[in-house]
């Protein structure tokens, strides 16, 4: 009777460790709790971007040059920190003229180069419309690989 126990408590422990390392190594694993943080007042998730607008948003990049050459939302304008100023008088007229919800981006979750850029362009321009993507670059990429 000892010895089927600990076979089984053996065979639970090698579960574990095979489903930690799954969990660890897989490219869309799933969160780990059952509620995800409520939205802030800035944010916009993938899931309204899609349902209220249809996709239909201008997107601003708000990663480094080199991210941004790599892959980036088709369409998207490169907006970040470190060219601020210039990237943003290359795309005034653009900007001036959008009538669409402007949706800013970065690497991931915990990025706030994408809340620093909108404040700077709210700052600079009369934008009301405008959030910051929860889950930045990651969170597009999951919704479209689907």
């Amino acid at each position: 009777m000892v010895s089927a126990i600990r076979q089984a408590s053996f065979l639970i422990l090698l579960a574990a460790i095979a489903a930690g390392a799954t969990y660890a190594w897989h490219t869309r694993a799933p969160a780990l709790y059952l509620t995800q943080e409520p939205l802030r007042d800035d944010e916009v998730s993938m899931q309204v971007i899609q349902e209220r607008w249809k996709g239909d948003v201008l997107w601003i990049d708000a990663r480094i040059q080199e991210q941004f050459d790599v892959e980036h939302i088709p369409g998207a304008l490169l907006l970040n920190e470190q060219g601020f100023d210039q990237q943003l008088f290359n795309y005034l007229d653009t900007l001036q003229a959008n009538t669409k919800p402007i949706v800013v981006y970065c690497s991931a979750a915990k990025c706030n180069a994408s809340r620093h850029v909108l404040e700077r362009l709210k700052q600079t321009l009369p934008i009301e419309n405008a959030f910051v993507l929860k889950g930045g670059w990651k969170a597009w990429q999951q919704v479209s690989k689907k």
